[in-house]
């Protein structure tokens, strides 16, 4: 495999199953493998623990279970996981990886519309979501959902993982230079800095802007689609010409950004959250973004970027326009075989204010 830097594509990933590099105890699902990502799978047990934790440089996941677990579940049949607990799973793929691979994982777009907050643990671990170079083991899903009880089972997908080699981030000019050339946001005066290119809010209009989660709702099975009306479990949000939007504390709400979004086939993004520092609100959770993402060959033509957003300890007002996140670009180590919405069913490409693939339209 080559080790010139840059992101894995979609075969490269195959070839690391076939290399005994990536590790299943099942053969993987026929639409597992993302353009620039892989799918992890949850396996056959989820354990409720007292508190999220990190093992720590001196031992396993599993030394940390035995101690913290309360109480274990079996998925094979499917389990409701409840709103305000922790349980940890341990994913059907493990890793083997060499010494010029690491990795990182974030939730899949459906898992932040829903607002379960998941976080994957490499044994050994001194950080979530962060898998170093030549790791040699089996990895875990930290789940905790928030606003909606949700139906998970073995196979169940609610994380991804993204691999690279070396350092591949655009620094500040290349960035420049590339959306010169490429319009990677809607946007003739982007806002390039802290590694990445800004994106607003947008909650202009009298019409709908956004959603917030109902409390006390039934559960959502993870792995149904269109199953669920909207109005069950969310509440619409109308602009009202207003131009901003009142975030209460411990509330989720679904917003979309002012800026329409463009992922070029060479390239793979990821959005991070903006400085907590700036405001009393955040990014509730980062996401990838697979080369394709709004690109006009893969059915796109710039796609707007959907967030999870939250407040902190207090209320606060957000208005229109005002950045609340960056993307991050990085190369591809070469092409992938297929882009984000080329006959992959991607779900979200071209979207605008969409919730996730779990609400019937309309």
């Amino acid at each position: 495999m080559s080790k010139k830097p840059g992101i894995l594509p979609d075969h490269a990933i195959a070839a690391l199953l076939e290399q005994k590099k990536l590790t299943t105890i099942k053969p993987l699902d026929h639409d597992q493998i993302q353009p620039a990502s892989l799918d992890l799978r949850l396996g056959a047990k989820a354990y409720r623990v007292r508190a999220s934790f990190l093992p720590g440089p001196r031992h396993s996941v599993a030394d940390k279970l035995s101690r913290l677990s309360m109480h274990e579940i079996d998925l094979s049949q499917g389990a409701v996981l409840e709103t305000g607990c922790v349980y940890i799973v341990e994913l059907m793929e493990g890793l083997n990886l060499p010494e010029h691979l690491s990795a990182s994982t974030n939730p899949k777009s459906s898992t932040g519309r829903l607002d379960i907050f998941t976080r994957v643990i490499p044994d050994f671990a001194q950080e979530f979501d962060i898998i170093p170079s030549g790791y040699d083991g089996p990895l875990y899903l930290e789940i905790s959902p928030r606003t909606f009880p949700v139906i998970v089972r073995q196979g169940s997908r609610l994380s991804q993982i993204r691999f690279r080699s070396g350092h591949a981030v655009l620094a500040e000019d290349a960035l420049m230079v590339l959306h010169r050339a490429e319009t990677l946001v809607a946007s003739d005066m982007p806002n390039i800095s802290d590694g990445g290119i800004a994106l607003s809010i947008d909650l202009e209009g009298e019409g709908l802007v956004g959603y917030r989660g109902k409390h006390h709702t039934g559960v959502i099975d993870v792995d149904r689609k269109a199953g669920y009306d909207i109005l069950d479990y969310w509440e619409p949000i109308q602009g009202r010409g207003k131009g901003e939007l009142i975030l209460d504390p411990d509330e989720f709400y679904i917003l979309v950004s002012r800026e329409a979004v463009h992922v070029p086939p060479l390239y793979a993004a990821e959005m991070t959250p903006f400085d907590p520092l700036v405001g009393e609100f955040r990014v509730h959770y980062a996401g990838f973004f697979d080369p394709g993402f709004g690109h006009a060959d893969a059915g796109g033509r710039g796609a707007r970027a959907v967030l999870e957003v939250r407040s902190h300890e207090v209320p606060f007002i957000l208005e229109h326009g005002q950045i609340v996140g960056r993307l991050v670009y990085e190369h591809m180590m070469d092409p992938p075989t297929a882009l984000y919405g080329s006959g992959l069913g991607s779900n979200y490409q071209a979207q605008g204010l969409k919730l996730s693939k779990h609400f019937r339209a309309g």
